[in-house]
């Protein structure tokens, strides 16, 4: 997908099985929301082809999709019921019935609900006509924990009821719930498979210093990606390179390696495709 010279998806293959959870990762701008909007037939192509169920997107093949936008798609000064209302006669189905954890806000106005319940609602509304395949754009941001574990349960029980789930996620806790990842990287595919595919062996340096505040500084003075596990600085890099620097600060540590971890592996493919 080009928009004038930007190349912002380029050569991205990806496919999402029935009941299965497809993860899109990506850093902003990876590409992530215009590839959804291109699957969606919201954007068309200028290059290469997208099916969904086999064929071209078409009003036929998007009502057997549900899909929460990052701006959750509900009309702010209409009430929920009148959003579900609305959806139910969008996609020519019968309404059915709200779901009863919704029941006492059927009459109030969305733009008032606080955002974890407006999270709710939209993914209900997205799955209210039973569809195929859920694609889902960030839908847990900005939402507490209790709130973006209740969605999770809800998007492993729409896959386990058969749905494909093609959804975007800046949370690596979130990540490990996926079948399978899809990490995107200035618009290509950088790694893609289980989560040990996505690791691919990489290891981390660990440093346990006494002193590991001054320890922080002079790695992250390095502009390195420092993470503190404990008493614990994981840091990419060779355990050697990171001794030598210790060293030079005149800073004694105990350096060794371990494997590293989804989140250590996602920066690493990022910046590599920078």
């Amino acid at each position: 997908m080009r928009f004038g010279h930007l190349l912002a998806v380029d050569e991205v293959d990806l496919a999402v099985g029935a009941g299965e959870v497809v993860g899109l990762l990506g850093a902003n701008g990876a590409g992530k929301t215009t590839l959804i909007k291109m699957l969606l037939g919201l954007l068309r192509p200028t290059g290469g082809e997208v099916r969904l169920f086999g064929e071209p997107p078409s009003m036929a093949t998007r009502r057997r999709v549900g899909y929460v936008s990052q701006t959750l798609g509900l009309y702010d000064d209409l009430t929920v019921e009148e959003n579900w209302a609305f959806t139910a006669a969008t996609f020519g189905r019968v309404r059915p019935a709200i779901p009863e954890s919704l029941e006492g806000s059927r009459d109030e106005l969305v733009g008032v609900l606080p955002l974890g319940l407006q999270r709710r609602v939209a993914f209900a509304v997205a799955v209210s006509h039973l569809p195929e395949l859920l694609v889902l754009d960030e839908p847990t941001s900005g939402v507490g924990v209790w709130s973006a574990e209740r969605l999770w349960e809800q998007i492993r029980d729409s896959a386990e009821s058969g749905a494909g789930v093609l959804v975007t996620t800046h949370n690596m806790e979130e990540a490990e719930q996926c079948d399978r990842l899809i990490v995107m990287a200035e618009g290509r595919v950088a790694a893609a498979g289980t989560i040990d595919d996505v690791v691919a062996g990489r290891r981390v340096v660990e440093v346990r210093c006494d002193d590991w505040r001054s320890a922080f500084g002079v790695l992250d003075a390095e502009g390195l990606v420092v993470q503190v596990r404990g008493d614990v600085l994981r840091v990419p890099g060779t355990a050697r390179g990171i001794e030598d620097l210790m060293e030079r600060q005149g800073l004694r540590a105990e350096v060794t390696t371990a494997p590293a971890n989804l989140e250590e592996a996602f920066v690493d493919l990022v910046r590599g495709a920078t």
